[in-house]
């Protein structure tokens, strides 16, 4: 049986984004390469927590918790020490994550830890998967619609993302590994909007006053 890219609990998460000009176009070219349709547009809220000196952020970690379709998740990532430069082109993280029944609740003792809200960011996610017999993974194609732009993840093998983009006809100097909230600081210094989070009530907001 293949297994999932992404085992629960602990994975090393292997991934890059491209912005996307037009999702409708690229979504319809997805069932054509064999992609099936894992979850349908969905909103997704992000909070990550750090400490007032932002000592997660200055060690290239994160602690997040999202709420997706109802569900929240706990994750957890932080840099592969063992990744090579062969493999440096890639976002490459060792993630640990969970199902919460209570986010309030772990807010609450992340309050108590020291850890509180530094950075929320929302999006619209739309997931996709596909068997890959080359690796006998399940990798995953994700389209994120961003207040700022929309841009497509690809989750699994360097071989798969490769081949991937190259189906797509994508160029692969246009592939980033930015977060979204470096993604999100770059857009502010284009823009010299005041927005703090990456919401849409907040760009929108932020769209307006620049008028």
């Amino acid at each position: 049986m293949p297994q999932p890219y992404t085992p629960p609990l602990q994975a090393a998460e292997i991934e890059l984004k491209f912005p996307v000009a037009d999702p409708q176009a690229l979504q319809a070219r997805l069932p054509h390469l064999g992609f099936h349709l894992e979850t349908r547009r969905t909103f997704e809220h992000n909070t990550l927590f750090d400490t007032p000196s932002r000592d997660l952020r200055l060690k290239r970690q994160i602690l997040r918790l999202r709420e997706y379709g109802g569900i929240h998740i706990l994750t957890h990532k932080r840099i592969d020490d063992s990744a090579n430069s062969d493999t440096s082109r890639y976002k490459i993280r060792i993630e640990t994550e969970t199902a919460v029944s209570d986010p309030h609740a772990v807010a609450e003792i992340f309050a108590q830890l020291g850890y509180t809200p530094a950075f929320i960011y929302e999006k619209y996610r739309t997931e996709w998967s596909i068997f890959d017999p080359a690796t006998n993974t399940t990798p995953h194609l994700v389209i994120d619609e961003t207040p700022i732009g929309t841009y497509a993840e690809l989750e699994g093998p360097t071989d798969w993302i490769d081949r991937t983009l190259a189906d797509l006809d994508v160029d692969p100097a246009t592939s980033l590994t930015d977060s979204y909230g470096k993604l999100f600081l770059d857009w502010k210094q284009r823009t010299g909007s005041p927005a703090e989070h990456l919401t849409f009530a907040e760009i929108a907001s932020s769209v307006l006053t620049s008028r």
